[in-house]
């Protein structure tokens, strides 16, 4: 493939040579708004219930509380393989076109959603699953349409723009969501619809197809079915594994919890058989055996595992500890919790393009690996911080992972894509998508449940005998200390005064205006769960660091520089 065109579209004639930037602005575009309605989600869910009139912290509500903030997260996770393998099929822009109008239409709907009260919620809840239906499908396709659109020699620099509207976009989600919730929640939905509309029409008008879809092929349904259900049960049931059940401050005794995990385990065994012996698989496990994609998917998934858990744990960390003790109200600090991690959307900014464009030159191997090193380290210097910390170590902290995932991620997608056959992009795109997707929704789970253990065993005495000592009744004090700490975190993460919703507010009335300024102020709090979460966390950055290290082995491993067609004597190797 030359520079001066792109490859023959569909129709036989040759595409510009200013095309494969085409390309790669409209795609940039379109993932930097799936990504960023990824995250807007979570600071301006407090907004949007009190808008629709609903108490998230309600233990009735707090099933829909889950399905806003990880409903779009799921869909989007379990479908991206199957789109792409449809699209391989039916053609990659085709279905990129229906993924930004179906994108679009639904951000338009949510933005004039009429519910209101629970019957509102659940009208968006629907809404956000078929956004993330759309989501899906440009996720699914944005890599490969770039993979077929820029020579190999190019596709490093391609991905590492493409990278950071990704990255940035899930950031950049945070501070959106906290700005315009603050002036009317329909916004949230609202600042979706212009960029949407217009790249549906923009995609529809410019892009082609730049490599004939193989309609020789029939769809996998029994691999398709089993992936698809085997993943979202899975996914659910380890999202409900966190939340209490019955008596007990944690739901792993729940019985969807326990069939969910079982079921879905047994339906993804079932897909790898399914896969092993259809004609027409959805996606060819015989790919796994390409040395290249299969260390970069493996690094792949634990840098996304890593990466799920530091966002969670820091935003965690902030809200819950250092922005309050530094005079922020609950209410404000989800919206400067992404102020203050804007140093991590830097440092990838600063190295995604750079380290994309060094790996054309010189392969993703010693970029990857730097990165995972880079990123280990910087979670082993996170956990010698104190709870209070200086910002400005924290802030260099921060610009040091950012340089690490930055660094790891553009080579490493770059790697991924240049090892599968052309007529194999799509649902390689999708398989990496939702292995990256996997890794972060999993980590959620894996690391609010380390969070949550370290509380349930520290957190009660603690909290029992300050709320003791500022006059709450013994009795009362034993009683709150004892509900699930879930509670409490949920409303930190929410933007809400966490001991508000722990103590009833007959007994907050009854206190001395002295003693119930300390327990609803700033500082009670954030020192009261400080050494719980702060125990968690360190254990939680110790994990991500040695899975880092893992990751880094893996991409190590990978080889060198290896673009499927050109070199392939080195697959396998």
């Amino acid at each position: 493939m030359q520079d001066q065109t792109v490859s023959t579209a569909s129709a036989g004639r040759p595409l510009p040579s200013h095309y494969k930037w085409l390309a790669l602005s409209n795609t940039t575009l379109g993932i930097l708004m799936a990504a960023l309605n990824s995250n807007i989600i979570l600071i301006s869910l407090p907004a949007i219930f009190r808008g629709m009139h609903v108490d998230p912290m309600q233990a009735s509500n707090v099933p829909y509380m889950l399905w806003m903030l990880m409903g779009y997260t799921v869909v989007t996770a379990t479908l991206l393989v199957s789109f792409g393998r449809i699209s391989d099929i039916y053609g990659r822009v085709r279905l990129y076109n229906m993924g930004f109008a179906v994108f679009a239409v639904t951000s338009v709907l949510l933005f004039l959603v009429p519910g209101r009260g629970v019957a509102g919620v659940q009208q968006l809840i629907v809404l956000r699953l078929l956004q993330g239906v759309g989501a899906g499908f440009l996720f699914s396709n944005s890599t490969a349409i770039i993979t077929d659109a820029f020579p190999s020699h190019q596709r490093g620099m391609a991905m590492g723009i493409n990278q950071i509207a990704g990255i940035g976009g899930s950031l950049v989600g945070l501070i959106a969501g906290g700005l315009l919730a603050d002036i009317n929640w329909r916004l949230v939905f609202l600042v979706s619809v212009p960029a949407g509309l217009f790249g549906t029409v923009w995609a529809y008008l410019k892009l082609k197809e730049t490599t004939r879809p193989d309609r020789s092929q029939k769809i996998d349904w029994p691999g398709n079915i089993t992936f698809a259900v085997g993943l979202t049960v899975l996914l659910l049931a380890l999202t409900y594994g966190i939340m209490p059940y019955g008596s007990d401050k944690m739901g792993w005794r729940n019985p969807f919890v326990i069939v969910g995990c079982i079921v879905g385990v047994l339906l993804l065994a079932a897909f790898i058989l399914v896969e092993l012996r259809v004609k027409n698989p959805m996606f060819h496990l015989r790919l796994f055996r390409i040395r290249a994609f299969s260390c970069g998917c493996i690094s792949l998934f634990l840098s996304s595992v890593a990466r799920g858990g530091l966002q969670f744990m820091l935003i965690i960390w902030l809200q819950g500890i250092w922005l309050p003790l530094h005079g922020f109200s609950f209410a404000s600090t989800p919206l400067w919790s992404g102020i203050y991690m804007l140093p991590m959307m830097a440092g990838f900014f600063a190295m995604g393009p750079l380290s994309g464009m060094l790996s054309d030159r010189f392969g993703a191997r010693w970029f990857s690996t730097g990165g995972m090193v880079l990123t280990a380290v910087g979670f082993i210097l996170l956990t010698f911080l104190p709870a209070n910390f200086s910002y400005g170590v924290f802030f260099l902290l921060l610009l040091v992972l950012g340089f690490g995932m930055g660094m790891f991620s553009a080579p490493n997608t770059t790697a991924i894509m240049n090892a599968v056959p052309a007529n194999q992009r799509g649902a390689s795109a999708g398989m990496r998508s939702t292995i990256q997707n996997t890794g972060i929704a999993l980590s959620m789970t894996l690391y609010f449940t380390i969070l949550l253990l370290g509380m349930v065993h520290q957190l009660p005495p603690v909290l029992e005998q300050g709320m003791a000592a500022q006059g709450v009744p013994a009795a009362a004090a034993a009683r709150i200390s004892q509900l699930p700490p879930t509670v409490a975190l949920f409303s930190a993460f929410l933007g809400y005064n966490p001991m508000s919703n722990l103590v009833p507010a007959s007994i907050l009335s009854a206190l001395p205006a002295a003693s119930r300024a300390t327990l609803l102020g700033t500082r009670f709090f954030p020192l009261t769960i400080a050494p719980a979460v702060m125990s968690s966390l360190r254990l939680a950055f110790y994990m991500s660091a040695a899975m880092s290290v893992v990751a880094a082995v893996a991409s190590f491993l990978r080889g060198g520089r290896y673009v499927y067609g050109e070199n392939e004597n080195r697959a396998g190797k």
